[in-house]
């Protein structure tokens, strides 16, 4: 009996997904990493960073695994379409699938709860000057969760690839 069809999407589709990914997620880090702000209150003024935020923390957090990650399979991928083969056979088949649903739950997690945060402390922000610190973690939060699309993208190839199991 023949061995089941196996529906992968090509490789440079997948390539240019998971760059694009990366690219998202590399303005993320640098805009959450340059965004500070000026806290205006009764006693001082005070210097706003992402790291005084955990929901921001978390986020850096999520950003820099979904950087490592896309980079690792960007690099099998260029492997891949260099070589004609797949970087450890496809015995990676599996990992690349669980690993492509595990990044694109926690960029999700991570965008998702910085928003959430900023949603709430939006006031708080106005009341504080702190609103164009608030806009430009939004907007790394925002690229995030846009770099959440790309990882999801990227599980469906690697659920495509999966042989059919009967």
């Amino acid at each position: 009996m023949a061995p089941p069809p196996s529906y992968a999407v090509s490789p440079v589709v997948s390539l240019i997904v998971r760059l694009l990914t990366f690219i998202c997620l590399l303005i993320s880090l640098i805009l959450l990493a340059t965004a500070t702000g000026t806290a205006s209150t009764t006693y001082a003024d005070v210097e706003v960073r992402f790291n005084d935020f955990i929901a921001y923390r978390y986020l850096c957090a999520a950003v820099v695994i979904g950087l490592a990650y896309t980079a690792m399979q960007s690099a099998f991928t260029v492997y891949h379409i260099t070589t004609g083969t797949r970087f450890g056979g496809n015995g990676l088949v599996l990992i690349d699938f669980y690993g492509d649903k595990a990044a694109s739950y926690i960029l999700a997690t991570g965008g998702a709860a910085s928003i959430g945060m900023a949603l709430d402390l939006k006031d708080l922000g106005d009341a504080l000057g702190i609103s164009n610190f608030m806009n430009v973690a939004n907007a790394a939060a925002s690229l995030c969760l846009l770099a959440f699309l790309g990882t999801a993208v990227s599980s469906i190839f690697s659920s495509l690839a999966l042989p059919k199991r009967v």
